[in-house]
Formats: structure tokens, sequence, C-alpha cells
């Protein structure tokens, strides 16, 4: 059979949505914080040398940029069909019509959207991601990003449970210079020019491409664009040192040295933005009358409608409560809590996951299938079932909302 036959035998058993399996990804540079569901057996299944694993991608169609010895398909999402699969990727290539629609594989030309999890024990370095202009001297796209602190993942906050964000206002480009001059010198001294925000499960932030921000020990749902350019802007975190070629990866290699450009790859205006928490920080909104939506067993909420780049839902279906949501887009979705089904699907929150075993939490449901509303069953008597819904560009429904709050 192939895999046309089977990209068409999901859609058709799955009326529009297919399953997707678990991607895994790990970080070298950082220390896995073990509430992935991943078994922690597994944690290092990669080997020792690839790193921890800290990460679980969504949806993806987007290789991870881990260096050399990156497996090719690292990062990219399956399509499981009765232990078949079919890159995500290859889907969207071949029959992206069917997937996305029409209108948005004309407009975007794909799925340009990268969502994940991810769990560390401590914090990342203070880091940024490159805007257009930058990302495109190294053949990618720029990289702003959002995240949202599901409380069914941030049962314990581990060792820090706050992110630096920006920089404080009145720091000057030669302070920050002075931060990448010293850079074999230990700490380099960069956080103590920036500031750190408390993280609290249930709200979000935006951070914007150019921005430099150290996301915490919370577990975090990060849309994104779907790009991974970064450059680290730390010399030393929780006493591990980062490597100079973690701050030029994405860096033409002319430029490797000329700490002006590196410098210029900063947004600067809005690093040391006085009110930046203010444009910056977001709390659920209802996608509908809440009163309304209790009445009918349910919760849908935004919890990503910052930007035009994505957006993601959060949907709470109440314990023997059955609904049916239609959305104006394409969506990946992963459950967070309980067990029922959604569509044809079963659905159920794994407590514990091999390294390369398959899963029922993951799903992708195509335009249309969102467009003619997806039936979500709880068929549990005590237990929500929960489950985050990821966007890419243009939904209207987001669109509308972001008119609205803007």
């Amino acid at each position: 059979m192939s895999n046309l036959d089977l990209l068409n035998q999901a859609l058709s058993e799955g009326a529009g949505i297919v399953r997707l399996a678990p991607c895994w990804v790990p970080r070298s540079f950082l220390m896995p914080g073990g509430r992935l569901k991943l078994d922690p057996r597994d944690l290092y299944a990669l080997g020792a040398h690839r790193g921890g694993i800290d990460e679980r991608w969504f949806s993806s169609t987007t290789n991870a940029a881990n260096g050399p010895g990156t497996p090719q398909d690292e990062g990219l999402s399956y399509i499981d069909v009765h232990g078949k699969r079919v890159l995500l990727r290859e889907a969207i290539d071949t029959i992206g019509d069917r997937f996305l629609g029409s209108a948005v594989m004309a407009r975007e030309g794909g799925w340009n959207l990268l969502c994940k999890f991810f769990d560390n024990l401590g914090p990342i370095p203070h880091h940024m991601h490159q805007s257009d202009e930058f990302a495109r001297r190294v053949g990618q796209k720029g990289k702003p990003e959002a995240y949202y602190f599901p409380p069914q993942y941030n049962f314990k906050d581990n060792n820090f449970p706050y992110t630096f964000m920006g920089l404080e206002p009145g720091t000057t480009q030669d302070d920050i210079r002075r931060c990448l001059e010293r850079w074999n010198e230990g700490d380099n001294g960069i956080l103590y020019h920036s500031k750190a925000y408390r993280l609290q499960p249930g709200t979000g932030w935006q951070i914007d491409a150019g921005i430099l921000h150290a996301p915490g020990s919370l577990v975090t749902y990060e849309p994104q664009v779907n790009s991974d350019v970064f450059g680290m802007f730390q010399s030393l975190v929780e006493g591990r040192a980062v490597p100079w070629d973690l701050l030029v990866k994405d860096v033409p290699p002319e430029h490797h040295r000329d700490l002006d450009y590196i410098l210029s790859m900063l947004d600067w205006d809005s690093n040391v933005d006085p009110e930046f928490a203010k444009s910056r920080l977001f709390h659920p909104t209802p996608a509908g009358d809440p009163a309304a939506m209790a009445d009918a067993g349910y919760s849908d909420q935004w919890v990503v409608y910052s930007t035009g780049y994505y957006s993601a839902k959060e949907l709470t279906v109440h314990p023997g409560r059955s609904v049916t949501i239609a959305d104006a887009a394409a969506y990946g979705m992963i459950v967070v809590q309980g067990w029922g089904s959604v569509g044809a699907h079963t659905v159920e929150t794994p407590s514990l996951i091999r390294y390369g075993q398959m899963t029922q939490d993951e799903l992708f449901v195509t335009a249309e299938a969102a467009a003619n509303g997806v039936t979500i069953v709880n068929r549990s008597a005590t237990e929500n079932l929960v489950m985050l819904k990821h966007f890419g560009p243009g939904n209207p429904d987001a669109e509308a909302l972001r008119a609205k709050v803007a």
C-alpha cells in the first residue's frame, strides 16, 4: 500500500481526523524536567551525547536543528495508520488542500506552525530568536513564539519557575556588548540587566522575534512559527557553560565574531520597554458565552491569541457530557487530561510513555472536519476531558478576537 493510500485510508476512517505519534526531541544543553509522561528510563533514550529529552513536538513538519548527528526525521510528526506511518509533512506536501484547505495552501504554502511542550529542570539560557530579516540570511524563517502553562503538567514547579524577559529600561547596547566580551570568563552577567517574572499556571506570554528571554522551569505549551533559529546570549547557566557556537548558530559565518552584527539582531526598543508585561502577558479569554457553555457542559477558551502567526485554545468537556465544536481552520490537538472520544477516535491521557510507544492523546483535525464540527465525548463520570488545540496563521476566529482586544 502506498503512502497516499495510507493517507486516504486515515482520512476516510477518521472522517478528516488523523492520529499522530509522539515526537520527542532532545536538547544537549538542557536538563529534562521529567513531567512529559516519558518513562524516566527513556529520558536519555537517544544517548547521553544527544542530551536528555525535554521536548515533545506536536503536528510538526519542522526538522529539529540539533546539529551534527541529528536524525533526518527528528522533530517531524508521523501520522499513524494501524501501525504504519507517514510523515505529516509528506501529507501536507502531497495533499495539503485536504488537510489545510485550498485557500490556506495557496496563501501559506504549508503548515507554518511549530508547537511543542518543553520541560526543563531549570532555566534555559537567556536567548533570542531572529526576525525574518536576519533568519533569511541563513536560509530560515524568523520565529516569534507564545507560551501557555497548562496546569495539568505543572504539578510541581521544578527549580526555577521564573523567566527573565527583555532588558531593564536604561540598559545600553554597550552594557550587552561587555557581556559578550566576557563570554569566556564564566558568567557574563547578562541577567543583571534583565528582570525575572514569576510564572503562573493557566497564563501565557507573547515573545516576539528579537526579544531576549530565559524560560523558567514550568512545563510550557509553545505555539510558534515553524523555525528552530536562536542565539544564546548567556554564557553560563546553573554552572554549565554555554558554547559560543550556540550564540552564532544562526549567524552568517563572516559575522561569528562581529559583535555589532550580533547586537543588531536584538529588537532593542521592545527589550527595554518599561511596560514589557503590559502588552505581552495574557490570560485565557472565553471563546463564547461562559454561562451558555457551562450549561452545555463545556468550556472553550483562547489561551494564545496575541498575534496573527498562530493561535491556540483550551477545550474542557465536563464529565459525562458531549459537545460538537466547529472551528474556522485546521488544527493539531493534544489531550492533557481525561479520556473519551474525538470524532471517531478514542483519546486518553497516558500516565507513562515508553520511547517509541504509540499513544492516543494526539490528533490532527483537517480544515473540512473542523468546519463541519467535531463531536467530543467525555466518557469519565468524574474527570474533565481537556485538550489544547493549536492553529496556524490566519485563523479567522482568532483574527476576530485579536481585533477586539487590540
